[in-house]
Protein backbone atom coordinates (compact mmCIF):
# COMPACT_ATOMS: atom_id res chain seq x y z
CA UNK A 1 0.00 0.00 0.00
CA UNK A 2 1.04 2.91 -0.70
CA UNK A 3 2.36 5.65 1.83
CA UNK A 4 -0.17 8.58 2.10
CA UNK A 5 -0.20 11.84 4.12
CA UNK A 6 -3.20 13.15 5.54
CA UNK A 7 -3.83 16.88 5.69
CA UNK A 8 -6.42 18.32 8.77
CA UNK A 9 -6.57 22.07 7.94
CA UNK A 10 -9.10 25.01 8.55
CA UNK A 11 -9.27 28.47 10.06
CA UNK A 12 -7.97 29.16 13.81
CA UNK A 13 -10.31 27.62 16.79
CA UNK A 14 -11.79 24.94 14.42
CA UNK A 15 -11.31 21.72 16.00
CA UNK A 16 -8.21 20.47 13.97
CA UNK A 17 -5.80 19.20 16.52
CA UNK A 18 -8.57 17.43 18.63
CA UNK A 19 -9.76 15.81 15.28
CA UNK A 20 -5.55 15.25 14.41
CA UNK A 21 -5.75 13.83 17.56
CA UNK A 22 -8.73 11.61 17.00
CA UNK A 23 -7.76 10.13 13.80
CA UNK A 24 -3.85 9.21 14.90
CA UNK A 25 -5.73 7.43 17.71
CA UNK A 26 -7.70 5.19 15.28
CA UNK A 27 -4.85 5.10 12.82
CA UNK A 28 -2.05 4.43 15.01
CA UNK A 29 -0.46 7.47 13.26
CA UNK A 30 1.95 10.36 14.45
CA UNK A 31 0.94 14.02 13.78
CA UNK A 32 2.95 16.86 12.05
CA UNK A 33 2.12 20.17 13.16
CA UNK A 34 2.05 22.70 10.26
CA UNK A 35 1.89 25.73 12.63
CA UNK A 36 3.71 28.66 11.66
CA UNK A 37 3.66 29.78 15.38
CA UNK A 38 3.40 26.27 17.29
CA UNK A 39 6.86 25.64 15.94
CA UNK A 40 8.27 28.19 18.96
CA UNK A 41 8.58 26.62 22.14
CA UNK A 42 8.18 30.32 24.00
CA UNK A 43 4.44 30.75 23.06
CA UNK A 44 2.68 28.29 25.38
CA UNK A 45 -0.69 29.97 25.70
CA UNK A 46 -1.09 32.42 22.11
CA UNK A 47 -0.14 29.78 19.69
CA UNK A 48 -2.65 27.73 21.26
CA UNK A 49 -0.40 24.58 21.01
CA UNK A 50 -1.64 21.11 21.27
CA UNK A 51 -2.73 20.46 25.30
CA UNK A 52 -0.48 18.24 27.33
CA UNK A 53 -2.93 15.97 27.12
CA UNK A 54 -2.84 15.56 23.30
CA UNK A 55 0.17 15.56 23.29
CA UNK A 56 0.58 12.58 25.33
CA UNK A 57 -2.20 10.75 24.02
CA UNK A 58 0.28 11.39 20.19
CA UNK A 59 3.50 12.35 19.57
CA UNK A 60 3.85 15.30 17.54
CA UNK A 61 6.61 16.65 15.87
CA UNK A 62 7.62 20.21 15.24
CA UNK A 63 5.66 21.49 18.37
CA UNK A 64 8.07 23.84 20.85
CA UNK A 65 10.93 22.67 18.81
CA UNK A 66 12.40 26.14 17.98
CA UNK A 67 12.88 29.35 19.87
CA UNK A 68 11.45 33.04 18.71
CA UNK A 69 15.18 34.02 18.27
CA UNK A 70 15.91 31.48 15.50
CA UNK A 71 15.43 32.07 11.86
CA UNK A 72 12.66 29.75 10.80
CA UNK A 73 10.99 29.68 7.72
CA UNK A 74 8.89 27.76 5.15
CA UNK A 75 11.38 26.51 3.22
CA UNK A 76 13.38 25.00 6.13
CA UNK A 77 9.82 23.54 7.08
CA UNK A 78 9.33 21.37 3.63
CA UNK A 79 12.95 20.30 4.13
CA UNK A 80 12.21 18.88 7.51
CA UNK A 81 8.67 17.72 7.18
CA UNK A 82 10.62 16.09 4.54
CA UNK A 83 13.64 14.23 5.90
CA UNK A 84 11.04 12.44 9.23
CA UNK A 85 8.71 11.39 6.70
CA UNK A 86 10.12 8.29 5.62
CA UNK A 87 10.83 7.26 9.44
CA UNK A 88 7.09 7.91 10.11
CA UNK A 89 5.97 5.67 7.11
CA UNK A 90 8.34 2.98 8.39
CA UNK A 91 6.12 2.73 11.25
CA UNK A 92 2.73 3.31 9.76
CA UNK A 93 1.76 4.02 5.86
CA UNK A 94 -0.04 7.35 6.76
CA UNK A 95 1.26 10.61 8.52
CA UNK A 96 -1.19 13.22 9.35
CA UNK A 97 -0.21 16.66 8.80
CA UNK A 98 -2.17 19.19 11.00
CA UNK A 99 -2.66 22.97 10.78
CA UNK A 100 -3.52 26.07 9.73
CA UNK A 101 -0.99 27.48 8.14
CA UNK A 102 -1.43 27.68 4.66
CA UNK A 103 1.86 28.19 3.23
CA UNK A 104 3.50 25.93 5.26
CA UNK A 105 0.97 23.32 4.51
CA UNK A 106 1.62 23.91 0.63
CA UNK A 107 5.11 23.74 0.85
CA UNK A 108 5.00 19.77 2.06
CA UNK A 109 2.04 18.86 -0.35
CA UNK A 110 3.31 21.10 -3.41
CA UNK A 111 6.77 22.35 -3.20
CA UNK A 112 7.96 25.77 -2.45
CA UNK A 113 7.81 27.93 -5.99
CA UNK A 114 11.12 29.55 -7.12
CA UNK A 115 11.20 33.16 -6.21
CA UNK A 116 13.70 35.68 -7.68
CA UNK A 117 16.24 36.93 -5.09
CA UNK A 118 15.67 40.13 -4.13
CA UNK A 119 17.72 43.28 -5.34
CA UNK A 120 19.13 44.57 -2.24
CA UNK A 121 18.49 48.62 -3.22
CA UNK A 122 14.81 47.93 -3.12
CA UNK A 123 14.60 45.95 -0.41
CA UNK A 124 16.55 48.81 1.39
CA UNK A 125 14.32 51.65 -0.51
CA UNK A 126 11.08 49.80 1.08
CA UNK A 127 12.28 49.52 4.25
CA UNK A 128 13.09 52.87 4.43
CA UNK A 129 9.56 54.02 3.32
CA UNK A 130 7.83 51.41 5.85
CA UNK A 131 10.38 53.56 8.88
CA UNK A 132 8.93 56.78 7.51
CA UNK A 133 5.73 56.54 5.88
CA UNK A 134 4.35 53.23 8.01
CA UNK A 135 2.80 50.13 6.83
CA UNK A 136 -0.36 51.61 5.38
CA UNK A 137 1.63 53.29 2.59
CA UNK A 138 2.83 49.93 1.46
CA UNK A 139 -0.29 48.40 1.72
CA UNK A 140 -1.67 50.73 -1.05
CA UNK A 141 1.34 49.90 -2.75
CA UNK A 142 0.46 46.49 -2.76
CA UNK A 143 -3.07 46.43 -3.11
CA UNK A 144 -2.20 48.26 -6.72
CA UNK A 145 0.66 46.25 -7.86
CA UNK A 146 -0.73 42.69 -6.30
CA UNK A 147 -4.50 42.70 -5.45
CA UNK A 148 -4.65 39.26 -5.71
CA UNK A 149 -1.19 38.99 -3.25
CA UNK A 150 -2.86 41.67 -1.10
CA UNK A 151 -6.37 39.63 -0.72
CA UNK A 152 -4.93 36.51 0.80
CA UNK A 153 -1.56 38.38 2.60
CA UNK A 154 -1.37 39.34 6.66
CA UNK A 155 -1.89 42.93 6.22
CA UNK A 156 -0.62 43.18 9.95
CA UNK A 157 2.43 41.59 8.91
CA UNK A 158 5.14 43.74 7.48
CA UNK A 159 8.00 41.47 6.56
CA UNK A 160 5.32 39.58 4.01
CA UNK A 161 4.08 42.85 2.55
CA UNK A 162 7.90 44.29 2.27
CA UNK A 163 8.22 40.57 0.59
CA UNK A 164 5.85 40.74 -2.24
CA UNK A 165 6.24 44.40 -2.97
CA UNK A 166 10.30 43.54 -3.39
CA UNK A 167 9.08 40.95 -6.35
CA UNK A 168 6.58 42.93 -7.85
CA UNK A 169 9.11 46.28 -7.77
CA UNK A 170 11.95 44.18 -9.40
CA UNK A 171 10.07 41.81 -11.69
CA UNK A 172 7.56 44.55 -12.90
CA UNK A 173 5.19 41.46 -11.95
CA UNK A 174 2.84 40.56 -9.65
CA UNK A 175 4.38 38.68 -6.73
CA UNK A 176 1.13 36.56 -6.85
CA UNK A 177 2.41 35.57 -10.42
CA UNK A 178 5.29 33.56 -9.04
CA UNK A 179 3.51 31.49 -6.86
CA UNK A 180 2.15 28.91 -9.20
CA UNK A 181 2.44 26.35 -6.81
CA UNK A 182 3.22 23.54 -9.31
CA UNK A 183 3.50 20.29 -8.00
CA UNK A 184 6.78 18.96 -7.23
CA UNK A 185 7.27 15.47 -7.26
CA UNK A 186 6.11 13.17 -4.01
CA UNK A 187 6.58 9.50 -3.21
CA UNK A 188 3.27 9.52 -1.23
CA UNK A 189 0.23 10.62 -1.56
CA UNK A 190 -2.01 13.40 -0.12
CA UNK A 191 -5.17 13.45 1.23
CA UNK A 192 -6.61 16.79 2.35
CA UNK A 193 -9.44 17.39 4.90
CA UNK A 194 -11.04 20.67 5.34
CA UNK A 195 -12.81 21.52 8.64
CA UNK A 196 -15.94 23.49 7.66
CA UNK A 197 -17.94 25.82 10.30
CA UNK A 198 -20.07 28.44 9.99
CA UNK A 199 -19.03 31.75 10.07
CA UNK A 200 -21.09 32.70 13.31
CA UNK A 201 -19.73 29.35 14.79
CA UNK A 202 -16.45 29.95 14.31
CA UNK A 203 -16.30 33.29 15.51
CA UNK A 204 -18.04 32.37 18.94
CA UNK A 205 -15.42 29.91 19.47
CA UNK A 206 -12.79 32.01 18.32
CA UNK A 207 -13.90 35.40 21.19
CA UNK A 208 -14.45 32.20 23.76
CA UNK A 209 -10.55 30.81 22.93
CA UNK A 210 -9.04 34.08 23.51
CA UNK A 211 -11.13 34.36 26.38
CA UNK A 212 -10.03 31.18 28.01
CA UNK A 213 -6.06 31.55 26.75
CA UNK A 214 -6.30 35.38 28.96
CA UNK A 215 -7.31 32.78 31.79
CA UNK A 216 -4.43 30.69 31.37
CA UNK A 217 -2.12 33.35 31.96
CA UNK A 218 -1.76 35.02 28.22
CA UNK A 219 -1.10 38.41 30.01
CA UNK A 220 2.03 37.32 32.45
CA UNK A 221 3.23 35.47 28.86
CA UNK A 222 3.00 38.21 26.85
CA UNK A 223 4.69 40.55 29.69
CA UNK A 224 7.42 38.16 29.46
CA UNK A 225 8.18 38.11 25.90
CA UNK A 226 7.75 41.71 25.98
CA UNK A 227 11.30 42.54 25.70
CA UNK A 228 11.56 40.90 22.74
CA UNK A 229 9.02 42.73 20.86
CA UNK A 230 10.60 43.18 18.04
CA UNK A 231 11.55 39.74 17.02
CA UNK A 232 8.79 38.50 14.25
CA UNK A 233 8.07 35.46 16.13
CA UNK A 234 6.43 38.32 18.17
CA UNK A 235 4.42 39.99 15.15
CA UNK A 236 1.79 38.04 15.65
CA UNK A 237 -2.09 37.99 17.07
CA UNK A 238 -2.52 37.56 20.73
CA UNK A 239 1.11 39.56 21.25
CA UNK A 240 1.24 42.73 19.18
CA UNK A 241 -2.12 43.35 20.87
CA UNK A 242 -0.97 43.42 24.57
CA UNK A 243 2.26 45.12 23.58
CA UNK A 244 0.42 47.64 22.74
CA UNK A 245 -1.30 47.68 26.08
CA UNK A 246 1.85 47.46 27.69
CA UNK A 247 3.09 51.01 25.93
CA UNK A 248 -0.06 52.47 27.00
CA UNK A 249 -1.30 52.95 24.02
CA UNK A 250 -4.14 51.21 24.75
CA UNK A 251 -6.34 49.67 27.63
CA UNK A 252 -6.45 46.00 28.22
CA UNK A 253 -9.86 45.72 27.31
CA UNK A 254 -9.33 47.12 24.19
CA UNK A 255 -6.16 44.57 23.81
CA UNK A 256 -8.49 41.80 24.72
CA UNK A 257 -11.36 42.67 21.95
CA UNK A 258 -8.48 43.57 19.35
CA UNK A 259 -7.17 40.18 19.91
CA UNK A 260 -10.44 38.20 19.01
CA UNK A 261 -10.94 41.07 16.00
CA UNK A 262 -7.92 39.68 14.52
CA UNK A 263 -7.89 36.77 14.98
CA UNK A 264 -11.42 36.34 13.32
CA UNK A 265 -10.03 38.63 10.41
CA UNK A 266 -6.81 36.03 10.38
CA UNK A 267 -9.49 33.14 10.56
CA UNK A 268 -11.29 34.82 7.58
CA UNK A 269 -7.98 35.01 5.76
CA UNK A 270 -7.01 31.25 6.19
CA UNK A 271 -10.56 30.49 4.94
CA UNK A 272 -9.94 32.90 1.59
CA UNK A 273 -6.31 30.48 1.10
CA UNK A 274 -7.77 27.78 1.55
CA UNK A 275 -10.78 28.04 -0.67
CA UNK A 276 -8.75 28.26 -3.54
CA UNK A 277 -7.67 24.34 -3.06
CA UNK A 278 -9.86 22.03 -5.19
CA UNK A 279 -8.10 19.30 -3.48
CA UNK A 280 -9.99 19.77 -0.58
CA UNK A 281 -12.74 17.73 0.89
CA UNK A 282 -14.67 19.50 3.65
CA UNK A 283 -16.26 18.34 6.66
CA UNK A 284 -18.14 19.79 9.87
CA UNK A 285 -15.44 18.24 13.02
CA UNK A 286 -18.55 16.63 14.70
CA UNK A 287 -18.94 14.10 11.47
CA UNK A 288 -15.74 12.36 12.97
CA UNK A 289 -17.04 8.24 11.93
CA UNK A 290 -17.51 9.77 8.29
CA UNK A 291 -14.14 11.88 7.87
CA UNK A 292 -12.48 8.63 9.31
CA UNK A 293 -14.29 6.57 7.18
CA UNK A 294 -12.91 8.53 3.89
CA UNK A 295 -9.47 8.53 5.25
CA UNK A 296 -10.20 4.75 5.37
CA UNK A 297 -11.59 4.25 2.08
CA UNK A 298 -9.63 7.55 -0.11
Amino acid sequence: MKNSLVVVLGPTASGKTELGVKLAEKLNAEIISADSRQIYKELKIGAAPPTADQLKRIKHHFVGHKSIQDYFNASMFEMDVLSILPGLFERNDKAILVGGSGMYIDVVCTGIDDIPTVDPLIRQKLQEQYKTEGIESLRIQLKILDPEYYDMVDLKNPNRILKGLEISIMTGKPYSSFLTRKKKSRDFSILKIGINLNRDELYDRINKRVDQMMDQGLLEEARILYPLKELNALNTVGYKELFSYFDGSISLVEAVELIKRNTRRFAKRQVTWFQRDSEITWFNPKKENEILEFVKNS
